[in-house]
């Protein structure tokens, strides 16, 4: 697979239940593997400033204070997995210096480049992050046709209540990216997906990127709020944010 790829990505979002919404909107990811010595584009940098960046301390652990790549070898160790040959970690890059990634998705290949394991990495508005381990229960390479299940646990959208399951489904092929996730609940839930063409990453793609949102992942958070505004002014149910799993991780 190619080391460092941009996906121009466009990402859903439909809730389901009495208080129905939706939106689609244009987003940028990258997807690189942190463990390779490769030629970057200038105006891309790793752990420095830049007009797009990705900074290891991003992922892998707490907010700001992740361990990257270390992190999910250690993950994968600990818990016996398959998928440690190649990590490869799908996230929204730095723009001027700041981020914010609601999920980013550590794909874990075997040495025949098939997935095996994903570690979706979710972070909240309120500071907080979560990981939940996907993989099949006999351990046997992920498909776009398998789906892979877990409990919800992590409090992400104050107008959704932490119960529930989430199904992931990933399409991961050397030219696209294709992400799906359902959140199902008792009266409700949601679906999110992630999907766009991969191609090398280059200075014409990141300058092209940054001209259509100059605003970066500042657009995004601004995007969530006025979708929680909208369920605020339909009366959908607000709840508190609780404290975070004591762990960093669930199936």
């Amino acid at each position: 697979m190619t080391c460092l790829d941009h996906i121009k990505a466009h990402t859903y979002h439909g809730r389901k239940g009495p208080v129905s919404n939706a939106f689609r909107y244009a987003i940028d990811y990258v997807l690189i593997d942190l463990a390779a010595d490769v030629s970057r584009p200038t105006l891309f940098s790793r752990n420095q400033f830049n007009l797009m960046s990705l900074f290891d301390s991003d992922h892998g652990g707490a907010p700001k204070a992740g361990r990257g790549l270390a992190w999910a070898r250690d993950v994968l160790k600990s818990q016996n997995l398959p998928g440690q040959e190649q990590i490869l970690l799908l996230a929204q890059p730095r723009s001027l210096g700041h981020v914010f990634n609601p999920v980013s998705f550590w794909l874990c290949m075997d040495a025949q480049d098939t997935l095996r394991v994903v570690i979706a990495e979710v972070s909240n508005t309120f500071g907080q992050r979560h990981s939940y381990l996907c993989h099949k229960d006999d351990l046997s390479p992920i498909t776009a046709k398998d789906i892979v299940r877990a409990q919800k646990i992590f409090h992400v959208s104050p107008f959704q209540p932490i119960d529930g399951d989430y199904t992931f489904q990933f399409d991961i092929r050397a030219e696209h990216i294709g992400i799906s996730i359902e959140y199902s609940r008792a009266g409700g839930g949601l679906i999110a997906t992630l999907v766009g063409p991969r191609q090398p990453l280059s200075n014409a793609s990141i300058l092209s990127g940054f001209l259509r949102r100059p605003l970066g992942s500042h657009r995004v958070l601004a995007l969530i709020h006025w979708q929680a505004i909208k369920l605020w002014l339909r009366r959908a149910r607000f709840r508190s944010c609780p404290e975070a799993p004591q762990s960093d991780i669930s199936r």
